[in-house]
């Protein structure tokens, strides 16, 4: 048996709500007992679902694997704006609902269909001059924010209940989904945050069968080691 520190390859982790992808790095350098540890595109604490998590030599591939097409489902809350898009932020602005039709709704979702210029949300990551967009946007300051080229590949309503609808969207690196959510929002006039998001695939990767937290947590080290996919077998997966 390998010790931890000499695993090489990708884990692929149910991350649960209410925590950081770092939360998730952080105990996977627990549960493996090794050091070298990163994950492929940060899932916000609200969010659920595929995180990729490189491990020894398999952060050399960390680019790569984070390059690649995501496939999302989630909620969208119309009629409430947030300062952050989602649920985990204030509520700024309350807005009647109308009773929407399905073709009205189809209308909005495929407004933001193929290719767009999406503009980064105030509560991101992205740094300004070196500094985390959500650390100024803590101080209260708005900065402008580059628009980012982004595809949205596919997209369905999966269920209308007012003022919610469930949705599926996959789409290119770099997307916000909650600036998406916000967006759709505006253009239906009553505005949006994202309630909900489920991460389901990246890639070639899928949610189904991937590490939960609770069996990281709990190991051992040799149950979790076997989950860990080789790096010939991510590149076999990949078609590469």
């Amino acid at each position: 048996m390998k010790s931890g520190t000499e695993i090489d390859g990708v884990l692929l982790v149910d991350k649960a709500p209410g925590m950081t992808s770092h939360d998730v790095v952080a105990i996977t350098r627990r549960a493996l007992n090794t050091k070298k540890v990163g994950h492929c595109g940060t899932l916000d604490p609200l969010a659920t679902g595929l995180l990729i998590i490189t491990i020894g030599r398999g952060t050399k591939i960390q680019d790569l694997l984070m390059s690649e097409d995501k496939e999302y489902v989630g909620t969208l809350g119309l009629g409430e704006i947030t300062d952050s898009q989602d649920s985990d932020g204030q509520v700024i602005e309350t807005r009647p609902v109308p009773d929407f039709t399905r073709d009205q709704l189809d209308a909005a979702f495929a407004k933001y269909h193929g290719d767009f210029y999406q503009t980064p949300p105030m509560v991101s990551a992205i740094k300004k001059d070196g500094v985390p967009l959500y650390k100024l946007a803590r101080q209260g300051k708005t900065v402008e924010r580059e628009p980012r080229f982004v595809h949205v590949y596919a997209h369905e309503i999966q269920s209308v209940r007012m003022p919610e609808v469930d949705f599926r969207v996959v789409c290119s690196k770099g997307f916000y989904v909650r600036t998406y959510a916000n967006d759709i929002g505006m253009e239906l006039g009553c505005g949006a945050h994202l309630k909900s998001l489920r991460r389901t695939k990246s890639g070639r990767f899928n949610v189904e069968g991937a590490v939960t937290i609770e069996e990281l947590k709990a190991g051992p080290i040799e149950a979790i080691a076997q989950r860990v996919l080789s790096l010939p077998a991510v590149s076999r997966l990949r078609g590469a």
